[in-house]
């Protein structure tokens, strides 16, 4: 007989509260071979990307965004940043960052808005943003110099106590990186939490099952996430063309 342990699956994800942040940083180190440093005297965690083009910057503090995600300008892609507050789920994220780190994710990738309007979000008026059927997630995009810079709000009601979690994507954020994060916004797949870590706030918009699973799909979940994203960077790699190699002209004969 299989053990089993009670967990609680919780929809919409974006209720669910922040989760094990090993979600998005394990992935990151060992299936994307981003790097970590380690200073056991700072509560932080950093990690950055094999061409140290990216970062990813978990800090504690409680006055300032949890997450920061930066990118360093390359080509004709500015610098941009984002960031999430602590109690923005890690599956969120991870939408975020697998985006981030596939090559393909850039190829036919659906404006922004379009997952919303998709699952029913209706517009904001005056303001340019939507806000989901049950009224706790309002996505603005603020038009500046040419570029939109989007803002997402999580709150439960109307006053400053009632938010749960924000997110802010500057305008230089590839429209791609915005669109995954947009579509797991409108993913309705329950997530799993422990019941005895799940917050109070935003419960009653918030569907939770309890239910027995096997241990061994909690333990080897983050397990299964990695082995599905070392497949998927070796596919990549696969199909990606060899370069060629430089031609060299010919001799030119001199007199």
């Amino acid at each position: 007989m299989h053990e089993t342990i009670e967990q609680t699956l919780t929809s919409p994800r974006y209720l669910a509260g922040g989760g094990d942040p090993a979600w998005v940083t394990v992935p990151l180190h060992r299936a994307c071979g981003w790097s970590y440093g380690h200073d056991p005297l700072m509560p932080r965690v950093i990690l950055t990307s094999p061409d140290q083009q990216a970062t990813l910057r978990i800090d504690p503090d409680p006055d300032e965004p949890w997450w920061t995600i930066r990118h360093a300008r390359t080509g004709n892609q500015p610098a941009w940043k984002a960031t999430f507050e602590a109690r923005t789920p890690v599956e969120i994220i991870a939408a975020f960052t697998d985006a981030l780190t596939d090559p393909r994710a850039l190829n036919a990738a659906p404006p922004p808005t379009a997952p919303l309007r998709q699952a029913g979000w209706r517009d904001v008026s005056p303001q340019s943003g939507l806000i989901s059927p049950d009224g706790v997630v309002r996505v603005d995009y603020v038009t500046d110099h040419g570029l939109d810079h989007w803002f997402i709000t999580v709150a439960a009601g109307h006053t400053p106590g009632d938010e749960l979690w924000g997110a802010c994507l500057d305008g230089t954020t590839p429209p791609h990186l915005i669109a995954a994060l947009t579509r797991a916004l409108t993913d309705d797949t329950p997530v799993i939490r422990d019941p005895n870590r799940l917050s109070g706030l935003g419960v009653r918009h918030r569907h939770d099952v309890r239910q027995h699973v096997p241990v061994e799909a909690v333990a080897f979940a983050l397990e299964q996430r990695v082995t599905g994203l070392c497949a998927r960077r070796r596919y990549t790699t696969a199909n990606t063309p060899a370069a060629e190699p430089p031609r060299v002209p010919n001799p030119r004969r001199t007199r």
